[in-house]
C-alpha cells in the first residue's frame, strides 16, 4: 500500500481537489491508499518551505504532483505498485 502525504493548508479548493482525485483513483482501482495530509500552516518551517505552493504531494516520501494530481499518471503510479 503507498504511502500519500499530502501537504495542505485549509480552505483549499486545490487541495481537496487532490485529496478527492486520489481516493477516487484508488477506489476504482481497488487499491488501499494510506493518505496523511499535512497542514503546512500548523508547523513554521512547513509554512516556510512550502509557501502558497499547495497542495504538494508525496508518494512514498517522493515528490510526486504540485498543485494538481493527475489522475491518470496517479493511476500508472498505483499500477506499477499493484
Amino acid at each position: 500500500m503507498p504511502d500519500v502525504t499530502v501537504y495542505s493548508r485549509e480552505h483549499c479548493h486545490l487541495c481537496d481537489d487532490a485529496i478527492e482525485t486520489i481516493r477516487t483513483v484508488a477506489e476504482e482501482v481497488s487499491m488501499p491508499v494510506e493518505i496523511d495530509v499535512v497542514d503546512v500552516d500548523e508547523d513554521p518551517s512547513l509554512r516556510e518551505e512550502y509557501g502558497e505552493r499547495v497542495p504538494y504531494v508525496l508518494i512514498d516520501d517522493r515528490p510526486a504532483f504540485k498543485y494538481r494530481v493527475d489522475a491518470d499518471e496517479f493511476r500508472s503510479t498505483l499500477a506499477e505498485r499493484g
